[in-house]
This record gives C-alpha cells, structure tokens and sequence, in this order.
C-alpha cells in the first residue's frame, strides 16, 4: 500500500469530518453546465461521497470509485449504492460515462503519469465528455503528512492537457475555504474530449 492510500485508510474518519460539508456549489454549477438531465458521471476518488449524493439529488445517474476501501464503505453507505473500490490504474471502463468528476483526486497521481490516466478517462467518456479535475496551486511535486501531491499553475496544466485528449474548457483559481488552509489557493478545470 502506497503512503497516500495508507493515509486514507488510517485517517478515514477525520478526513470525512473535515471534507463532508465543504461548500462546492460553485464548481457543481459550472460542471452541469454541459450535461443532459440523467447524465452518467463517474466520481473517480468520491472519498466520502459528499459530491455523489448531490449528484444523485439533482437526478443524474452516478457511478463512484475510490482506491480507499474505507471511503468506499463509508461513501458505500452514504450513498445506498455499491462504491468500487477501484485505483486510476485499475480502470477499465469503455464509453460509458458522460462526465467524469475527479476533484481532488488526480493530485495524487505523478506526473510521469498522469497522462496514462488521462487516457483511461478518455477511454470511460462517451462522445463531447466532459472531465472536472482540481489539483493544488503550484509547481511541484511533495509528500505532506504522508500523502503524495502534484501542484500545476495554469501555464503547466495548459501545456500538460496540450499533450490529452481534452481541450480546457475553463480553469479558475480559487482560496481553499477551509479555515486551517487560508492563502492555499486551487486550480479548477473543466475539460472537454477534443
């Protein structure tokens, strides 16, 4: 078990508690945008299930992972459907989805390989898919309190989708809301198959 998955599965609960309730209106608004009444979203890396339940609540039909098993019990709960309990690496999935929410989630996987899984979410999308990802502020790659993170500024993510099979949408900043991460800022995106 790789140290970022250890860290889930040993602070499940305090992750949770610290992540259930965060406000993501703002991003929900911007992510329906593009998608029909009853769309199918996969959300790969749904932690606690926070994003899936709102989901299913506006009436699309949703699909949720995590590599965590404890986020998949709790997320499973939550929810009152089966969540996988999948890695990135682990997916395969062909054209079945019309969106793909991965907040906060590809932040863990290293660049080397992002594009790898970018590939995967392209091979999960149907036709016009769309793809939310939001990574860390920055520039670097860093292990803190255990988990493993990438940062992209928008100039590096650009020139990183430039390489995908998505166009960039829209990307935004915005602060993290969570009074312990003030003056932490996060790039937003919404991406498009090409």
């Amino acid at each position: 078990m790789n140290s970022t998955l250890k860290y889930y599965e040993q602070n499940a609960q305090e992750f949770i508690q610290n992540t259930l309730d965060k406000e993501m209106s703002l991003h929900y608004q911007k992510f329906f945008k593009g998608l029909k009444p009853q769309a199918h979203i996969l959300d790969a890396g749904c932690g606690s299930g926070r994003d899936s339940l709102f989901f299913k609540s506006q009436g699309y039909r949703v699909t949720a992972m995590d590599a965590s098993k404890k986020m998949c019990d709790f997320a499973t709960r939550l929810l009152s459907q089966e969540v996988l309990h999948l890695s990135f690496e682990q997916m395969n999935f062909t054209k079945q989805f019309d969106a793909i929410w991965a907040s906060a989630s590809l932040l863990h996987v290293p660049k080397q390989e992002i594009l790898a899984i970018l590939n995967k979410f392209e091979q999960a999308l149907k036709r016009d898919g769309t793809l939310y990802a939001s990574f860390k502020m920055g520039e670097e790659e860093f292990i803190k309190e255990g988990r493993f993170f990438n940062a992209y500024t928008q100039e590096s993510f650009t020139k990183l989708i430039e390489q995908s099979p998505f166009k960039i949408e829209e990307c935004y900043l915005l602060e993290d809301t969570r009074p312990d991460k003030a003056g932490e800022y996060w790039l937003n995106a919404l991406l498009k198959l090409v």
